[in-house]
């Protein structure tokens, strides 16, 4: 009997009938590199466990880090559901119910070496360093293997393990006064069928890309102000999803905050954009959520007209509605929470480079500083790295600029979006041109 069935069948020894147990185990072995040479080599294993039961339907979640004292655990959930008011208990019915699941899916994802990690960063700063000597450059590499489990008491049973590889690299360049660092990363899984390239190979896509930024940065260029287009890189992007995601967010329509509440069917943004929940898709395959409820494609809006919001067991209830499998915890010590996995925002036609060249007088966006817009949209924000364009060519960085705008206003005047998809944390985008932003110098 596994760690998570055997504190679950304790609880049910104790009087508890209704509990889910949630457990996630991972070990790392980062590669760290600063001032352009290998640092360190660290190893690092991780366990956590919460325990959420319900008491004359009471709730109380305690959480365990490392090794469970499983009676601990217990008495600290049960003195918690001893102050909490009752409320409906949200389970997802499992196997000895007759009515769902039982999944324990075959662990994906190889483990590296960490020799080949050490070779990647080797590889990787060597190559910027041949064309920009007097860079500084930082790495991190980490190959890390996570397993992830959900027990409860009606019978379910869900397992996944994924093995991954992440890699970030950071280059950094002072001229005098003049300070530039210029930051990029890739998070993979690799499978017997990814023909595992060389170190040299392996790191040549993310240099090159970091080589180019640093060649448009050469020269300063004044900025441009007022309403100019703004082209976002995909690295930037992430800017104008996390509203989006916001606003699909059903706990955000039960609470009245998002202005799509009453928009299903409904032209919202841009008839260029189409954007969907894709959960099988690597890196982040994500079979099941935190609730144990299996993750689906969700067609969430179809060129620019809003069909669907996202939402978990308790919220989907509130609205009556069924969950879609986003009931997802943003920490062991929270309660499932409606949340999205592999939003994907459909590629239009040109790379960064040919929307470039669609730009008489523009702004490319590549780093912000900062954080991003609330549900209202709004947003203010410092330009960390960004280009100034010239009928349609870069001609050099731009310094000291922040731009602004509404979220909303700018993604219904979308001019295009480019084909060149890249993963910037969980979204998958391309580079995407708007207008009606100001930009300030």
């Amino acid at each position: 009997m596994s760690q998570p069935e055997a504190l679950l069948a304790l609880a049910k020894q104790k009087g508890i009938e209704d509990a889910e147990v949630y457990q996630v185990k991972s070990q790392s072995r980062p590669v760290f590199f600063e001032g352009n040479r290998l640092k360190q080599l660290e190893s690092f294993q991780s366990e956590g466990t919460a325990l959420r039961i319900w008491r004359n339907g009471c709730p109380g979640l305690a959480v365990a880090y490392g090794q469970v004292e499983a009676q601990t655990l217990i008495d600290k959930a049960i003195t918690l559901s001893e102050i909490n008011p009752p409320e409906t208990i949200e389970l997802t019915e499992g196997e000895a119910s007759g009515k769902g699941n039982k999944n324990i899916y075959p662990p994906i994802g190889e483990i590296l070496p960490v020799e080949y990690l050490i070779d990647i960063g080797q590889n990787a700063i060597a190559k910027i360093r041949d064309f920009y000597p007097e860079t500084v450059c930082s790495a991190e590499l980490e190959c890390e293997t996570e397993t992830t489990t959900l027990v409860n008491t009606k019978g379910l049973s869900c397992q996944y393990t994924e093995t991954s590889f992440s890699y970030s690299l950071g280059v950094e360049l002072v001229r005098g006064e003049d300070f530039l660092g210029i930051y990029d990363g890739e998070y993979s899984i690799e499978t017997p069928e990814s023909n595992l390239d060389s170190p040299e190979i392996r790191c040549e896509h993310l240099v090159d890309g970091i080589v180019k930024r640093l060649e448009w940065a050469h020269n300063n260029a004044t900025p441009l102000t007022g309403k100019v287009p703004v082209l976002f890189t995909a690295n930037a992007a992430s800017l104008l999803w996390d509203v989006v995601c916001m606003a699909l967010n059903s706990k955000r329509v039960v609470e009245g905050s998002s202005p799509w509440s009453d928009s299903i069917g409904k032209l919202v943004v841009s008839p260029s954009l189409t954007i969907q929940q894709q959960p099988n898709l690597l890196p982040y395959r994500c079979p099941f959520d935190d609730e144990g409820t299996p993750t689906q494609t969700l067609k969430l809006i179809t060129a620019g007209r809003l069909e669907q919001f996202y939402c978990d067991r308790v919220v989907g209830r509130q609205l009556g509605l069924k969950t879609t499998g986003n009931g997802f915890r943003p920490d062991l010590g929270s309660y499932p929470t409606p949340g999205l996995v592999n939003c994907t925002i459909q590629p239009g036609a040109g790379s960064v480079f040919d929307l470039i060249k669609q730009l008489d007088q523009g702004i490319v966006v590549d780093q912000i500083l900062g954080g991003g817009a609330d549900i209202s949209g709004d947003f203010s924000i410092n330009v960390d790295l960004g280009y100034r364009v010239e009928n349609g060519k870069i001609v050099g960085r731009v310094k000291d600029t922040a731009i602004a705008g509404n979220v909303y206003t700018i993604l219904k005047e979308i001019v295009a979006l480019g084909d060149d998809l890249i993963w910037s944390g969980s979204y998958y985008t391309p580079c995407v041109i708007v207008e009606g932003l100001s930009v300030i110098a």
